[in-house]
């Protein structure tokens, strides 16, 4: 995929990144790029975490990925083993390398800033509502998945009745999920996304303790860490084996997608969107994902072991056998910093919702981005359509939240349905289209072979994944 650069020619996409930087707004078609009017305070060279800059756009992006994933990365890794969890993680980050790659050459190229005008610009309205919609289910599902976790974390910090926990879910997404759903940027996130990683290191630091202070489970020798529960034919045979394997590869591209946000960052990188740049962003931001999911899989094995003590999640596995709550300082601070992270990190997957709604809002008005709009109480309409459908995300996350109490099964689900299509179907398709508008194009060229290979390993994510994850989890 390296020849990806090639295909970009800076001297035909600066006028327009120009051009659409000067919008303002989440809602219109390129104003996810505007930093010139957010950055005109901070973007001398010397501010390292200033909006747009590579590294706070990194962790960011890594943000969008960090989160319900790596808490049940651990709980795959005890059915599969060390050996093929390592080989996905590799696998996976590679993968996303690429696609990062490919969704960033796209934007620039086009100009736009979200998954629905690329696909617009380059295909049809048709697929803009059909990916926006695939896009919209694997947010909605994934932002389900954090308020379920600060659900476990409720219930093992109070031992609280499964009523209490819906209830305390509730409460959080209306009264901290709701107001930061406003944000009108990704980079306005950048400093709390920076503490919520922070936080998840904490976490690892507690398994860590937990291996250290305990010992390894006692379902922990040679074989198990290699092959996990495979090593002793504990996953069964045939089918039941294939799915264990497949929704632990379905977990690993879930936990890796960051993709939705990848336009908007990118459209947000100041001075100006860079192909080289972003691809920066792409290979910090998944470094960083591979060694926190790398660190987990292994001392979440080694503490948990393969049987009973491996739970949903880390969250409900750091509770002490016997006890209904927690009662350790270190893990109850360590659990509250779970809780802000899963927060911080719904944000990110609210914003492509938004996208959406407002792609599909202004095809409803005809309109084009440039046209001024009606003016409500100060404020554009197309602001309030805005605020309306983050807040009409958030309360069907917290519905999703409430009748879905497994972590796993939501996941799996994620991961092979709406991250795979997200991830490694669409992207693909973009570059060969944007190449066959293109002199000397050629099915048969290593960038194209690759593209093509991409998609149909996204087809099988997609198709087989799908059926593994429903199959898998009854």
């Amino acid at each position: 995929m390296a020849a990806a650069d090639e295909a970009v020619d800076a001297n035909q996409i600066q006028p327009r990144m120009q051009d659409n930087h000067s919008q303002s707004d989440v809602s219109e078609k390129d104003g996810s790029a505007d930093s010139a009017s957010l950055g005109s305070k901070d973007t001398e060279s010397h501010k390292l975490f200033r909006h747009g800059g590579t590294v706070p756009s990194a962790i960011c992006l890594s943000k969008a990925a960090l989160g319900a994933g790596m808490l049940s990365i651990s709980s795959h890794c005890a059915e599969v083993g060390l050996l093929y969890t390592t080989l996905a993680l590799m696998i996976g980050a590679i993968l996303t390398l690429i696609s990062v790659r490919l969704i960033s050459t796209a934007s620039i190229h086009t100009s736009c800033w979200s998954y629905e005008d690329i696909c617009e610009e380059l295909f049809h309205p048709a697929m803009s509502l059909f990916t926006g919609f695939i896009n919209v289910c694997n947010c909605l599902g994934s932002s389900a998945g954090y308020l379920i976790v600060c659900g476990q974390v409720f219930q093992v910090l109070t031992g609280a009745s499964r009523h209490m926990v819906r209830l305390f879910i509730v409460i959080v997404g209306t009264c901290i999920c709701m107001p930061l759903s406003l944000a009108k940027h990704v980079s306005f996130m950048r400093y709390l996304a920076m503490i919520s990683v922070l936080a998840l290191l904490l976490v690892v630091v507690v398994v860590i303790v937990v291996f250290g202070r305990e010992g390894p489970d006692q379902t922990v020798d040679p074989d198990t860490i290699m092959f996990g529960m495979a090593a002793d034919n504990s996953l069964g045979s045939g089918s039941m084996a294939v799915f264990a394997y497949m929704n632990s590869f379905n977990n690993v591209v879930f936990a890796y997608n960051n993709q939705f946000n990848v336009p908007q960052v990118t459209g947000e990188l100041t001075p100006a969107p860079g192909l080289k740049r972003a691809s920066w962003v792409g290979l910090i931001s998944t470094g960083l994902c591979f060694s926190l999911y790398l660190t987990v899989s292994v001392f979440g094995l080694l503490a948990f072991g393969v049987g009973e003590n491996q739970k949903d999640s880390l969250i409900l596995s750091l509770l002490p056998a016997g006890q209904d709550h927690a009662t350790d300082p270190l893990l109850i601070l360590s659990l509250i910093a779970v809780m802000f992270s899963v927060l911080t990190c719904l944000q990110f997957h609210i914003f492509p919702v938004r996208q959406f709604a407002a792609y599909a809002f202004r095809k409803c008005r005809s309109r084009d981005g440039d046209e001024p709009d009606v003016v409500w109480a100060g404020i554009p309409l197309t602001r309030w359509l805005d605020i309306g459908s983050a807040l009409l995300a958030v309360s069907l996350v917290i519905l999703i939240a409430v009748v879905v109490s497994s972590l796993r099964a939501i996941l799996d689900f994620v991961g092979a349905f709406a991250a795979a299509y997200i991830s490694y179907v669409v992207p693909p398709l973009w570059i060969i289209q944007i190449r066959r508008s293109q002199p000397g194009f050629s099915w048969f060229s290593r960038e194209i072979c690759g593209c093509l290979a991409i998609f149909a390993l996204g087809m099988f994510f997609f198709l087989f994944g799908t059926f593994t994850a429903i199959a898998g989890n009854k």
